[in-house]
């Protein structure tokens, strides 16, 4: 059986594997599932369907699964579904999703999110990701793979946030965050390009150089976006050992709507 404090409750229906810890005074709701080895602190609510996956820590005073707070939500089936080796600090909110997002919030693995983070409605986020305090994303927010965000960080509702960028404190996202970009400012512009990040994750110097001609080309250049995204393109040449990261840059940004535009 799970380890459940006597103070926790648990509906019956709910599943928690055999070695799911929950501390005292949680609250568990019927459509809940917990894989192996996640720990749940005090005070906690999970409710709504909700599926967490293996070996997550879950710190005290935190509420899972909640409906969203959108006016147009009518109790329909909406999920959120947190993969693996995930921390979630205290205080932090995340919500299910909505039929106007596709009905699922979804959190990937091996994620640091410290306290006080918010996950609105239909918020996709990745993996290897760190949301410092106070961290708010507003719904539909989708947030790449090991994308750094500072305290105080503010994502408006549909926001992208790149893979590999990186937030300042107290940025104000109105407009989407291209992958390598470092931002700043209310609303944020951008800075530079994340290079130590990369440079730690095991990027070659020949990558760490395209990501350099990428930004120049972007952001330097005087360029205008079509004209930097054809430039960027012949990037490959120059750089093949960075095909994958220059086709990540192209991709995001022929998704990027016109009437949101990029961090400039």
């Amino acid at each position: 059986m799970a380890q459940i404090h006597p103070t926790a409750i648990v509906d019956p229906a709910a599943e928690l594997d055999s070695s799911v810890t929950v501390g005292a005074y949680t609250l568990i709701g019927p459509n809940v599932i917990i894989g192996a080895g996640t720990t749940v602190g005090p005070h906690c609510v999970i409710e709504g369907n909700t599926s967490i996956g293996c070996d997550n820590r879950i710190f005290q005073f935190n509420s899972l699964g909640a409906i969203p707070q959108d006016k147009k939500y009518d109790d329909e089936p909406c999920e959120l579904i947190i993969g693996d080796r995930n921390t979630i600090r205290e205080f932090c909110t995340f919500n299910i999703g909505s039929p106007g997002g596709g009905g699922v919030t979804r959190i990937g693995n091996d994620n640091w999110i410290m306290a006080y983070v918010h996950l609105a409605h239909d918020c996709l986020v990745g993996n290897h990701t760190i949301f410092a305090n106070n961290s708010q994303l507003a719904g539909h927010v989708v947030v790449g793979d090991w994308a750094i965000l500072g305290g105080f960080t503010v994502a408006h509702q549909f926001v992208r946030i790149g893979a590999h960028s990186m937030t300042a404190m107290c940025s104000l996202l109105f407009a989407d965050l291209p992958p390598f970009v470092m931002c700043q400012g209310q609303p944020a512009e951008a800075r530079t390009m994340n290079f130590e990040g990369l440079r730690r994750r095991g990027f070659s110097a020949e990558r760490v150089a395209a990501v350099r001609a990428i930004h120049k080309l972007l952001y330097r250049s005087n360029l205008a976006l079509d004209a930097a995204c054809t430039e960027i393109s012949r990037l490959t040449e120059s750089h093949p050992e960075a095909a994958a990261d220059v086709q990540m840059m192209l991709g995001f940004l022929e998704q990027t709507p016109p009437n949101r535009g990029i961090v400039r």
